[in-house]
């Protein structure tokens, strides 16, 4: 079950984000899921809110997760989205994104003192 720690790892990194600013919560997490990284985000987002449900930091948090297209190149110059099968000369591309888990930003609220 590798999704319960990705939804550790950006529980983590949003904790440590948030202390390094002086927040006082969390609002929203953005995390960008490439389609094929093989996660599901429904329990990545689960996961997540089980993690973080007794740290005030996080009270009403919420964790966005956007899909990621695939995008592949081959050596005989095809770009674009088949993942498996190169539709011009019918090798195996190289997958350039859509693998990635990324959180890409993180809302905070800060009190001015």
């Amino acid at each position: 079950m590798h999704e319960y720690s990705i939804a550790y790892d950006i529980y983590a990194t949003a904790r440590r984000t948030a202390i390094d600013h002086h927040a006082d919560r969390i609002l929203r997490i953005h995390v960008e899921v490439g389609s094929m990284a093989m996660v599901n985000p429904e329990q990545v987002n689960f996961l997540f809110s089980t993690i973080c449900e007794d740290d005030p930091l996080f009270t009403g948090a919420e964790l966005v997760c956007t899909g990621v297209a695939p995008v592949t190149r081959c050596s005989c110059g095809y770009e674009g989205d088949s993942c498996f099968v190169c539709p011009k000369c019918g090798a195996l591309p190289e997958l350039v994104k859509g693998r990635e888990i990324r959180v890409s930003n993180i809302e905070i609220e800060v009190e001015e003192s």
